[in-house]
């Protein structure tokens, strides 16, 4: 099992936040580094200091503080950007990187941090829509082989000619991560472009009826669904004894928010979470991102690359 941090700045942290825990991950032999994207905070906390920051931005500088674990979003939104921009930048942090970006890719669905920065929010049909083309943009400006050009003649974008550069280091790109709830557009654009399947904070339950779901849209196209790896974000709460757990799970979390984490994610002592993960492993899932309560601690990452970690490889 995968295991990687996954963080929501725009919750309330700084630059120095994320590149302290970025750098813990890696030294504590975690295997990722990913964070939201948003532009504004999520829920009646906008006001909260010091505001949202830009993932790739982010994504950029931490490929030069690190040298080994993977950067990603969960999820980068389609609404945000145009795709040959997206496509420029995404290849460019894999350069700066070394080959280390994974690509999780949405449709965007937050409407409030749209209106609060002068973003159009179309309705749902068109904002997949338009992800659909983004992604065959994307794709395909990437795959297109140097010194070749790249045309899209699509109903949102239009491309000609492009010269479909710079390309990323990972060949024929980097992994794309695709997640969401939906039945049918979700596991059609998954099963096409996606390296990934990402569910977020699901329980145990909803997950086989979307993997059968994937897997028919894989089978559809001849692909083996097996090629199309699982993954989950999981909320974390681990400590060495009842008062360490309970501390933990209180730390920085709303009623909602630990609700949730007590009914679906990773509670308890080491030995615990551990089983916890394994459910998870027999539904399928191989990779997890995992945020805690208060997301820049550091004792707590610490713990659990101490505790549990030796237990997952």
């Amino acid at each position: 099992m995968e295991c990687h941090v996954f963080t929501n700045p725009q919750q309330g942290s700084t630059d120095k936040d994320l590149v302290t825990t970025a750098m813990i991950a890696e030294d504590c032999g975690l295997a990722g580094f990913f964070r939201s994207d948003h532009y504004r905070a999520v829920g009646d906390i906008a006001g909260l200091l010091p505001g949202s920051s830009d993932a790739w931005v982010t994504l950029g500088a931490l490929a030069g503080e690190t040298r080994y674990i993977r950067l990603g979003t969960l999820v980068t939104a389609a609404t945000f950007r145009y795709p040959g921009p997206l496509a420029i930048t995404v290849a460019q942090v894999d350069q700066m990187s070394g080959g280390r970006v994974d690509f999780g890719f949405g449709v965007g669905w937050y409407e409030p941090e749209h209106r609060a920065y002068g973003i159009p929010f179309p309705d749902l049909g068109e904002r997949f829509d338009r992800f659909e083309e983004q992604l065959a943009v994307i794709t395909g400006l990437w795959e297109t082989a140097e010194g070749e050009t790249f045309t899209y003649q699509g109903r949102y974008y239009q491309l000609i000619d492009s010269p479909a550069l710079p390309k990323p280091v990972q060949s024929p790109r980097p992994p794309i991560i695709i997640g969401g709830h939906g039945p049918k557009k979700t596991p059609r654009l998954a099963a096409q472009y996606a390296d990934e399947y990402n569910f977020d904070f699901p329980a145990l339950e909803e997950i086989p009826p979307q993997t059968a779901r994937l897997d028919a849209a894989c089978e559809k196209i001849d692909r083996d669904p097996s090629t199309l790896r699982r993954s989950a974000i999981l909320l974390l709460a681990c400590g060495r004894d009842d008062a360490e757990v309970t501390r933990r799970s209180d730390a920085g979390a709303n009623p909602s928010y630990r609700s949730c984490m007590l009914k679906h994610g990773l509670v308890g002592s080491p030995g615990q979470v551990v089983d916890r993960i394994g459910l998870f492993a027999e539904a399928g899932v191989s990779r997890v991102y995992l945020q805690t309560p208060q997301q820049y601690d550091v004792d707590h990452w610490e713990f659990f690359a101490d505790q549990v970690l030796p237990q997952l490889t």
